[in-house]
Protein backbone atom coordinates (compact mmCIF):
# COMPACT_ATOMS: atom_id res chain seq x y z
CA UNK A 1 0.00 0.00 0.00
CA UNK A 2 2.93 2.40 0.45
CA UNK A 3 3.96 2.08 -3.48
CA UNK A 4 3.22 4.15 -5.68
CA UNK A 5 4.30 4.43 -9.30
CA UNK A 6 5.40 7.95 -10.84
CA UNK A 7 5.34 8.19 -14.91
CA UNK A 8 8.90 7.11 -16.52
CA UNK A 9 10.79 10.55 -18.20
CA UNK A 10 9.62 11.48 -21.74
CA UNK A 11 11.98 12.98 -23.96
CA UNK A 12 10.43 16.79 -23.05
CA UNK A 13 11.49 18.54 -19.87
CA UNK A 14 10.18 22.46 -20.39
CA UNK A 15 11.60 25.61 -18.70
CA UNK A 16 8.65 27.51 -18.57
CA UNK A 17 4.41 27.30 -18.73
CA UNK A 18 4.86 28.87 -22.61
CA UNK A 19 6.50 25.39 -23.76
CA UNK A 20 4.35 23.45 -22.30
CA UNK A 21 0.52 25.53 -23.85
CA UNK A 22 2.38 25.44 -27.32
CA UNK A 23 3.29 21.98 -27.11
CA UNK A 24 -0.27 21.28 -25.90
CA UNK A 25 -1.38 23.41 -29.10
CA UNK A 26 0.52 21.65 -31.74
CA UNK A 27 -0.81 17.92 -30.58
CA UNK A 28 -4.03 19.34 -31.03
CA UNK A 29 -3.63 20.26 -34.44
CA UNK A 30 -1.23 17.90 -35.64
CA UNK A 31 -2.72 15.63 -38.50
CA UNK A 32 -2.97 11.87 -37.57
CA UNK A 33 -3.26 9.96 -40.70
CA UNK A 34 -2.46 6.33 -39.30
CA UNK A 35 -5.92 4.75 -36.99
CA UNK A 36 -3.06 3.02 -34.82
CA UNK A 37 0.58 2.33 -34.90
CA UNK A 38 2.87 -0.10 -32.29
CA UNK A 39 6.67 0.69 -31.25
CA UNK A 40 8.00 -2.67 -30.15
CA UNK A 41 9.74 -5.81 -30.73
CA UNK A 42 8.42 -9.50 -30.45
CA UNK A 43 9.54 -11.07 -27.17
CA UNK A 44 9.63 -14.98 -26.62
CA UNK A 45 7.73 -15.05 -23.50
CA UNK A 46 5.08 -12.55 -24.46
CA UNK A 47 2.38 -13.99 -27.54
CA UNK A 48 0.67 -11.02 -26.91
CA UNK A 49 3.24 -8.98 -28.79
CA UNK A 50 3.70 -11.41 -31.89
CA UNK A 51 -0.51 -10.69 -32.05
CA UNK A 52 -0.75 -7.51 -31.93
CA UNK A 53 2.21 -7.14 -34.20
CA UNK A 54 0.62 -9.29 -36.65
CA UNK A 55 -2.63 -7.67 -36.52
CA UNK A 56 -0.48 -4.11 -37.04
CA UNK A 57 1.14 -5.90 -40.15
CA UNK A 58 -2.04 -7.17 -41.66
CA UNK A 59 -3.80 -3.84 -41.16
CA UNK A 60 -3.12 -0.94 -43.54
CA UNK A 61 -4.24 1.53 -41.17
CA UNK A 62 -1.64 0.73 -38.58
CA UNK A 63 1.90 1.93 -38.41
CA UNK A 64 4.48 -0.42 -37.22
CA UNK A 65 8.22 0.50 -36.18
CA UNK A 66 9.90 -2.87 -35.63
CA UNK A 67 12.51 -2.51 -32.90
CA UNK A 68 14.25 -5.69 -34.17
CA UNK A 69 17.71 -6.25 -33.78
CA UNK A 70 19.69 -4.01 -36.06
CA UNK A 71 17.04 -1.88 -36.46
CA UNK A 72 17.79 2.17 -36.48
CA UNK A 73 14.17 3.76 -36.44
CA UNK A 74 13.62 2.74 -32.55
CA UNK A 75 17.08 4.32 -31.18
CA UNK A 76 16.27 7.58 -32.30
CA UNK A 77 13.16 9.28 -30.30
CA UNK A 78 12.91 11.54 -33.54
CA UNK A 79 11.00 8.71 -35.54
CA UNK A 80 9.30 6.96 -32.72
CA UNK A 81 7.58 10.35 -31.34
CA UNK A 82 6.80 11.45 -35.04
CA UNK A 83 4.76 8.08 -35.39
CA UNK A 84 3.36 8.51 -32.45
CA UNK A 85 2.02 12.25 -33.11
CA UNK A 86 0.65 11.25 -36.57
CA UNK A 87 -1.46 8.36 -34.87
CA UNK A 88 -4.77 8.28 -33.23
CA UNK A 89 -4.03 5.37 -31.42
CA UNK A 90 -0.64 3.53 -29.89
CA UNK A 91 -0.71 0.24 -28.70
CA UNK A 92 0.98 -0.32 -25.45
CA UNK A 93 1.07 -4.30 -24.19
CA UNK A 94 3.04 -5.23 -21.55
CA UNK A 95 6.69 -5.16 -22.11
CA UNK A 96 9.48 -5.86 -19.33
CA UNK A 97 7.18 -5.18 -16.85
CA UNK A 98 3.20 -4.47 -17.09
CA UNK A 99 4.30 -0.61 -17.83
CA UNK A 100 6.69 0.76 -20.80
CA UNK A 101 7.98 3.92 -21.35
CA UNK A 102 5.83 4.28 -24.48
CA UNK A 103 2.96 4.91 -22.78
CA UNK A 104 4.03 8.37 -21.67
CA UNK A 105 5.88 8.70 -25.23
CA UNK A 106 2.45 8.58 -26.42
CA UNK A 107 0.42 10.82 -24.12
CA UNK A 108 3.19 13.31 -25.02
CA UNK A 109 2.51 12.59 -28.66
CA UNK A 110 -1.68 12.86 -27.92
CA UNK A 111 -1.71 9.64 -29.54
CA UNK A 112 -4.44 7.57 -26.99
CA UNK A 113 -2.94 4.32 -25.37
CA UNK A 114 -4.59 1.43 -26.34
CA UNK A 115 -3.87 -0.89 -22.97
CA UNK A 116 -4.07 -5.44 -23.03
CA UNK A 117 -3.71 -5.79 -19.26
CA UNK A 118 -4.69 -3.71 -16.29
CA UNK A 119 -1.66 -3.56 -14.28
CA UNK A 120 -0.08 -1.07 -17.35
CA UNK A 121 -2.05 1.91 -16.04
CA UNK A 122 -5.10 1.39 -14.09
CA UNK A 123 -3.73 -0.39 -11.37
CA UNK A 124 -0.88 2.18 -11.42
CA UNK A 125 -0.13 6.22 -11.68
CA UNK A 126 -3.42 6.98 -9.90
CA UNK A 127 -1.65 9.85 -8.68
CA UNK A 128 -1.63 11.04 -12.28
CA UNK A 129 -4.12 9.48 -14.47
CA UNK A 130 -7.89 10.18 -13.96
CA UNK A 131 -9.89 7.52 -12.07
CA UNK A 132 -12.02 6.89 -15.52
CA UNK A 133 -10.15 4.83 -17.25
CA UNK A 134 -12.40 4.80 -20.31
CA UNK A 135 -11.75 9.02 -20.52
CA UNK A 136 -8.24 8.63 -21.52
CA UNK A 137 -7.34 4.88 -23.05
CA UNK A 138 -8.87 2.05 -24.89
CA UNK A 139 -9.01 -1.26 -23.25
CA UNK A 140 -9.07 -4.50 -25.19
CA UNK A 141 -8.26 -8.24 -22.92
CA UNK A 142 -5.20 -9.84 -24.22
CA UNK A 143 -7.30 -13.09 -23.59
CA UNK A 144 -9.45 -11.55 -26.58
CA UNK A 145 -6.70 -11.07 -28.39
CA UNK A 146 -5.42 -14.91 -27.31
CA UNK A 147 -8.43 -16.12 -28.27
CA UNK A 148 -9.02 -14.16 -31.42
CA UNK A 149 -12.28 -12.66 -30.52
CA UNK A 150 -10.93 -9.11 -30.68
CA UNK A 151 -9.27 -7.60 -33.49
CA UNK A 152 -7.77 -4.22 -32.73
CA UNK A 153 -8.16 -2.87 -36.36
CA UNK A 154 -12.47 -3.35 -35.59
CA UNK A 155 -12.40 -2.55 -32.07
CA UNK A 156 -10.94 1.07 -33.00
CA UNK A 157 -12.88 1.60 -35.33
CA UNK A 158 -16.13 0.83 -34.06
CA UNK A 159 -15.43 3.65 -30.90
CA UNK A 160 -17.85 6.73 -32.63
CA UNK A 161 -15.91 9.71 -33.43
CA UNK A 162 -17.48 12.19 -30.34
CA UNK A 163 -15.49 9.96 -28.03
CA UNK A 164 -12.84 9.59 -29.95
CA UNK A 165 -12.29 13.83 -29.55
CA UNK A 166 -12.84 13.43 -26.26
CA UNK A 167 -10.35 11.09 -25.36
CA UNK A 168 -7.30 13.22 -27.44
CA UNK A 169 -8.62 15.77 -25.55
CA UNK A 170 -8.09 14.33 -22.24
CA UNK A 171 -4.84 12.65 -23.33
CA UNK A 172 -3.66 16.53 -24.50
CA UNK A 173 -4.67 17.13 -20.83
CA UNK A 174 -2.77 15.17 -19.38
CA UNK A 175 0.66 15.80 -20.67
CA UNK A 176 1.36 18.17 -17.67
CA UNK A 177 1.02 15.49 -15.59
CA UNK A 178 3.54 13.30 -16.69
CA UNK A 179 6.30 14.94 -17.68
CA UNK A 180 9.57 16.41 -15.60
CA UNK A 181 10.20 20.33 -16.05
CA UNK A 182 13.50 21.13 -16.49
CA UNK A 183 15.38 20.83 -13.37
CA UNK A 184 18.03 23.22 -14.00
CA UNK A 185 15.11 26.17 -14.80
CA UNK A 186 13.03 28.12 -12.34
CA UNK A 187 10.11 25.95 -11.41
CA UNK A 188 6.44 26.03 -13.37
CA UNK A 189 4.32 29.05 -12.48
CA UNK A 190 1.20 27.56 -13.25
CA UNK A 191 1.84 24.11 -14.54
CA UNK A 192 2.37 20.91 -11.98
CA UNK A 193 5.01 18.82 -13.93
CA UNK A 194 5.04 14.93 -12.54
CA UNK A 195 7.42 15.39 -9.88
CA UNK A 196 5.22 18.38 -8.29
CA UNK A 197 2.00 15.63 -8.34
CA UNK A 198 4.07 12.99 -6.93
CA UNK A 199 5.75 15.61 -3.95
CA UNK A 200 2.42 16.84 -3.19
Amino acid sequence: NNDHAIPYPTYFHPSKDSEVFEWQRRMRKQKRRHLFSFAGAPRPDLKIRDLIIDQCKSSSKCKLVGCYKGAIRCDDPLNVMEVFQESVFCLQPPGDSYTRRSTFDSILAGCIPVFFHPGSAYAQYLWHFPNTPSKYSVFISENDIKDQKAIINETLLRIPKHQVIAMRKEVIRLIPRVIYANPMAPRLETVEDAFEIAVK
